[in-house]
């Protein structure tokens, strides 16, 4: 959401804000719209100081015996009233509309964030580990022998459909050990307070994080009216909506384990096999709650937070800035953190860390209280996976892989395991 006082102030810098997003020009439309909306509320206001007054002579021309000027202030009275309600209802829609066209647009852009048209154009700022060398051919994680024999794809089409899957035995057990292992490290080391939300939300809910309304076709919706959220960011975030916290409350750093659920809407054809894109899927969520001087250094602390988890299980990564063409709707600068995949020959993303500046808190109305005691200001929100399960299940998996079939288990993962080291060839622990 967007400050209409700034676009009214300064429609030219807002549209060249929208121009780096590669949207056409819209402060024109707002700032019609905005009128409208303004005139009709002045006009309601004209409106019903003329029907206070004539209600005042009302009496004054009934008490003189004065019929005819009494019927006349009476109807007047009443014509007036009409006004006023009419005009309410328009001005109502016009907010409504105003609100509608401004959830629509995307976040402003960071001056740092790099122009570009696609992810070709996102810039790395640094790399960590070295892809390990081996004298075989890498296979991908569904045809190494030791996950082939516990992820079961046609199963899960049996009972859900395509994208869905079924995992078992040792390759169930890692899955759920690196969900345990990244709320620990991120509560243990990093700080995060771990919160248990619900996966079902309200509508407003998604409106405060800006998945709605633009990409309500990217989600699922039940037949009551609850949306399934792709993301604790969605619960996380919205912890603070229509609050005005302390800023002394502030940062307020959280973490949660949850199912998501996406629909996938305009990926067909990609990632088709395998665990990558999924229906359903489980990610470790960080959200924080920031003062606006503080949210760019979170921002920093939090992408330090998602490499902390990768640099633990020993996998290689790069940390990318996304360019103009490739970040997110609500974002004003995210940084993507792409693991190495040895079956793809690929880094591939594994988190997406991003700050939103205060356009979420405004869809929100968060706020906090200054501690010299000023007007209440918006709070800053960010976001980023800490890291996505199935992704980082395939990525260990990948890396770990060994010329017989066997997958080496990374050590920090081995207490979640029984203390066992490898899944064999057959899907055994050992």
């Amino acid at each position: 959401m967007h400050d209409i006082k700034l676009i009214r102030e300064t429609p030219n810098v807002f549209d060249a804000a929208m121009a780096r997003r590669g949207v056409d020009t819209r402060a024109a439309d707002v700032l019609a719209i905005d009128a409208a909306r303004r005139a009709k509320i002045q006009a309601s206001e004209e409106a019903k100081a003329e029907q206070n007054a004539a209600s005042k002579q009302v009496g004054a021309a009934k008490a003189s015996g004065d019929e005819t000027e009494f019927e006349r202030l009476r109807a007047l009275v009443g014509a007036k009233k009409e006004d006023v309600a009419r005009l309410n209802d328009e001005a109502k829609d016009l907010d409504g509309e105003l609100t509608n066209l401004l959830m629509s647009l995307p976040n402003l852009l960071d001056a740092s964030v790099p122009d570009g048209a696609d992810e070709e154009n996102n810039v790395e700022i640094r790399s960590w580990g070295t892809p390990r060398e081996t004298d075989f051919a890498a296979l991908e994680h569904y045809d190494i022998p030791a996950i082939a024999a516990g992820l079961d794809f046609e199963l899960a089409a049996k009972l859900s459909g395509s994208r869905f899957m079924v995992l078992s035995g040792a390759v169930a057990r890692l899955h759920r050990a690196l969900a345990q292992f990244m709320v620990n490290h991120h509560v243990d080391t990093n700080g995060l307070s771990e919160t248990w939300t619900p996966i079902l939300v309200r509508e407003d809910m998604m409106y405060g994080t800006g998945q709605l309304p633009k990409f309500g076709e990217d989600s699922y919706q039940t037949t009551n009216g609850w949306w399934l959220v792709p993301t604790a960011e969605v619960t996380l975030t919205n912890t603070v909506n229509g609050q005005t916290v302390d800023a002394a409350s502030l940062p307020r750093r959280l973490v949660a384990h949850t199912q998501c659920f996406r629909s996938e809407a305009g990926s067909a054809g990609r990632d088709t096999s395998g665990v990558l894109r999924q229906h359903q899927f489980e990610k470790v969520e960080m959200v924080s709650i920031t003062h606006p001087d503080n949210s760019m250094a979170e921002h920093d602390r939090m992408t330090a937070c998602a490499e902390g988890v990768l640099q633990s299980l020993g996998l290689p990564y790069r940390t990318v800035v996304l360019c103009t063409g490739d970040i997110g709707f609500g974002a004003i600068k995210t940084h993507d953190i792409e693991v190495w995949l040895p079956g793809q020959n690929a880094f591939r993303e594994i988190s997406s860390v991003s700050v939103c500046g205060d356009f979420q808190a405004r869809r929100m109305n968060a706020r906090f209280k200054p501690e010299d005691g000023g007007k209440p200001q918006f709070v800053h929100t960010l976001n980023g996976s800490g890291l996505a399960v199935g992704r980082a299940l395939i990525a260990v998996v990948e890396n770990g892989q060994q010329a017989d079939g066997s997958v080496v288990i990374p050590k920090v993962l081995r207490p979640f395991m029984g203390g066992n080291a490898m899944i064999q060839a057959d899907g055994t622990l050992a």
